[in-house]
Order: structure tokens, then C-alpha cells, then sequence
């Protein structure tokens, strides 16, 4: 276990928007991306996990992030804040709706330790996620789940939907992925989630 000082980020600084894996900063520190569907709350929780609500622009309009956006925390990991993958569900057979820079990223990005894959716990289970979770598995990139915008909905509806989508999911993973279920407002989970990226960066 890590204690609360060490689990607080003091330093989150912008690095650059790269508009392919190419353009990515050359290092050797870990990397811990973060993927979602648009409209899913990403900003807002980069924001509470590197206590700084200005870091990660927050719009009220969907899919702003167009770039691979790179910030630096405590001059020891990268958080990489990827482009979401829209809304319209995705065929399997027709990936081409996730951006190409993003895929190539998550595939090929040597200093990826984990992928944070956001889901809207509001909602009932939506295919792209689905699909993108088993794109993930087929191309074994390391990810968790992270259920987001959970005080915005009642906890029997919040159960509800976070069970019928984890059975979803376990249709096609082997075992079941690990998630975190995590809250803007009282901050649940923040700690967990840092505690798992710090477990990862000095392993």
C-alpha cells in the first residue's frame, strides 16, 4: 500500500499533441493511456487524478480530442489522453471509424504499460465499447475498466448496468478484466487507480 503523499499528484504538465505514434515524445518512462467513447467523462477524470481541473480541456461538445495529448506527471509517467471513438456502433468487420494514429498507438507503443478504457456507467452496455474491449484482447494490449459518471445514477441502475456489461464482455475474454468504479464528485476510486499505476511504474 502506498501512502496518501505519494498517491498525490504534485506535478501534471501538458508535453505536446501528437498527431501520430511518430510524433510521440521520445522517453523511456512508462506510459498509461486513456480511451473512451466521446462524451464519457475522460477530461474530468484526468483532471481529478492530477488534481488540476484546468489540465484536460473539459467541452460540453463531444469527441474534441482529435490528437494523442501527453502529460507529464511527477517527472516519472506519461498520461497519453487518446481521441475517443465516437458514438455510431462499430462492425467488427469495419474498424475504420477509430482513428488510425489511435490504434496505431495502443499497438505499437513500446512504453504502454495500460490502457484505461472509460465506460459511461449511466448507460446500457454500447457495442463499439464491446468492440473495442475485444480488439484489445485480440491485439493483447493491457487494459482495465474504468466506470465512469457513477453518481449520476442510482446504485441498483449502476449495478445493473455494470453486471450486464461485464457478462457481455466475459463472452469473449478469457477471465474477467480488472475494473475500478469511479466518481467525480467524491473522488471514489481516485486513489485506487493512481495506487495501480504507481504499483505498475515501479515494477
Amino acid at each position: 500500500m502506498y501512502g496518501l503523499d505519494i498517491l498525490n499528484v504534485k506535478s501534471a504538465v501538458f508535453v505536446k499533441s501528437a498527431p501520430t505514434v511518430n510524433d510521440c515524445p521520445e522517453s523511456n518512462l512508462p506510459e498509461f493511456a486513456f480511451i473512451g467513447r466521446s462524451n464519457v467523462g475522460k477530461s474530468s477524470l484526468i483532471n481529478l487524478l492530477c488534481n488540476n481541473k484546468n489540465l484536460a480541456k473539459v467541452s460540453r461538445t463531444p469527441g474534441k480530442t482529435k490528437l494523442i495529448n501527453y502529460f507529464l506527471i511527477d517527472n516519472a509517467w506519461h498520461l497519453v489522453d487518446l481521441p475517443g471513438y465516437g458514438y455510431a456502433k462499430t462492425a467488427k468487420t469495419n474498424r475504420a471509424t477509430w482513428l488510425q494514429s489511435t490504434s496505431e498507438f495502443l499497438a505499437n507503443r513500446e512504453n504502454l504499460k495500460t490502457t484505461f478504457v472509460l465506460i459511461d456507467g449511466t448507460i446500457p452496455t454500447q457495442g463499439n465499447d464491446l468492440d473495442f474491449i475485444e480488439w484489445l484482447l485480440e491485439t493483447q494490449i493491457n487494459f482495465v475498466i474504468v466506470f465512469t459518471k457513477v453518481d449520476k445514477v442510482n446504485q441498483k441502475e449502476l449495478s445493473a448496468n455494470i453486471k450486464v456489461f461485464m457478462e457481455n464482455v466475459m463472452q469473449f475474454a478469457p477471465s474477467e478484466p480488472k475494473y475500478f468504479v469511479t466518481s467525480i464528485e467524491k473522488k471514489h476510486s481516485k486513489d485506487k487507480l493512481l495506487e495501480y499505476i504507481m504499483e505498475s511504474v515501479n515494477s
